[in-house]
């Protein structure tokens, strides 16, 4: 069927009205829609060619919204973006009082650990000089040849010098108790038991903060991104983790999450919904010989939360991956955890993971200086899901690389030919010679 024609004054009724109606697009108070639904109303133009009948007809295709940048859960270097807030059972800290001394910070810990003995030295130091004190010993006109309970304790000062001698075991041995006063006697087996579990208590604390987990975890790595690739025709998800120490991780496993904000169909919002993945090599253990740096990978199957994103999609998505290394450290025997976590601009799709372990003169030689480096390889661009559905798209990425390939090559073969024949060219040329005949006059130049 053809169009209807437009007459002449109908042209130019059409050209004002429409110059109107571009005018009222560019104003802010009036809307798209209102011009267009205008101009059929209006008979400006005939209403098959209008916007309203033009838009049903014309294929829509997904649109892709730009991702909003959200708080990640796990940082890149393992630290829980995570704050606890309105928590009014305090007193549940105190029953723990040691784990809450070791998670405190540095300078809390040595803050606690001095006062912890300054306290105890002057809480007994009171103690001494009231059990010298009700003996009478701070009486200046005391008979000499009475005994005292403490010698040589005559003020405060003396008391506390006798505190710390008796709790630290220094003994200078200018003072001492007797066998006059069983108070003192009471007195100095509390101090020793009191002295003893401070020493206990605060030694243990700053051992365990100084031989804390995550101190060994600082020399396990992380790549700083990761890699989807083809690998044994299936799609995967892959990143790289290496130990930069000697001392092995005993039992080494890593296990792999995706974290995002999911809604159940009944309308409850999950803003943390975690999902494991498993990876290529899951086993019964699951554990890892980490001697060398190793690649993870997890195959993108009908299981994996990332099944249906492709390329492109996964770039809108909102979502993020953790990977948890676990294992025991081999010289201390401690648990150790090391964590990380990838976001959509962090995956890179279509890349592989250069091989950075080689063998010179009878040893395997790791080189970190690329320890994160990809290269780009031909990878399909659409989902794992299409790529079952339709294995012929994987055959036709990799025929199309293998034919750049070989056209690189081609050019590569004829640069070089092409540099080679101007080298050859140049040496065959042979330089002009000119003859002086005897007066001097030049001769003709013969080559």
């Amino acid at each position: 069927m053809s169009p209807p024609s437009l007459s002449h004054t109908h042209t130019h009724r059409v050209v004002g009205n429409f110059l109107s109606c571009s005018a009222l697009l560019y104003s802010p108070r009036r809307s798209y829609t209102r011009c267009a639904a205008m101009l059929p109303r209006k008979s400006i133009i005939p209403g098959d060619f209008a916007l309203p009948g033009l838009v049903p007809r014309a294929p829509r295709k997904p649109v892709f919204r730009d991702r909003v940048n959200k708080a990640r859960f796990i940082a890149k270097n393992g630290a829980c973006n995570l704050a606890h807030k309105n928590i009014r059972e305090q007193g549940r800290f105190l029953q723990d009082v040691f784990t809450t001394l070791v998670d405190l910070k540095w300078r809390f810990t040595l803050v606690m650990f001095t006062m912890s003995f300054l306290c105890s030295w002057l809480l007994f130091a009171m103690g001494w000089w009231l059990v010298a004190f009700a003996h009478g010993d701070l009486d200046a006109a005391r008979a000499p040849d009475v005994q005292h309970c403490v010698t040589n304790v005559k003020s405060f000062t003396s008391a506390f010098l006798f505190s710390i001698e008796v709790q630290v075991t220094i003994g200078f041995g200018g003072r001492m108790i007797t066998e006059q006063c069983p108070t003192a006697i009471l007195v100095l087996i509390l101090q020793n038991i009191a002295g003893l579990i401070i020493n206990a208590i605060m030694l243990g604390c700053i051992f365990m903060k100084t031989a804390q987990s995550h101190r060994r975890a600082e020399t396990l790595i992380f790549s700083r991104h990761a890699v989807i690739a083809v690998r044994n025709h299936r799609l995967c998800f892959m990143i790289r983790v290496g130990d930069l120490r000697k001392s092995m991780i005993i039992g080494a496993t890593v296990r792999l999450q995706v974290v995002r904000k999911t809604m159940t169909p009944e309308g409850e919002v999950i803003p943390i919904h975690q999902i494991d993945i498993q990876t290529e090599s899951a086993t019964s253990s699951n554990n890892m010989f980490l001697l060398a740096p190793l690649i993870i990978c997890h195959i993108i199957d009908r299981d994996s939360p990332l099944y249906d994103l492709s390329a492109m999609e996964l770039q809108c998505n909102d979502l993020e991956v953790i990977v948890i290394l676990e294992g025991v450290v081999e010289t201390t025997g401690i648990t150790t955890q090391a964590r990380t976590s990838y976001v959509t601009e962090e995956i890179q799709w279509g890349h592989r993971f250069v091989p950075i372990v080689t063998e010179e003169d009878g040893i395997y030689s790791v080189d970190y200086s690329k320890f994160g480096n990809t290269v780009k390889v031909a990878t399909p661009r659409c989902s794992a899901r299409e790529l079952d559905e339709k294995p012929s798209i994987l055959i036709q990425t990799l025929q199309k690389s293998e034919l750049s390939h070989q056209n690189s090559l081609r050019k590569r073969n004829s640069m070089r030919k092409n540099n080679s024949m101007r080298r050859n060219n140049s040496t065959l040329t042979v330089p002009k010679v000119q003859f002086l005949t005897p007066e001097g006059s030049p001769n003709v130049a013969v080559t």
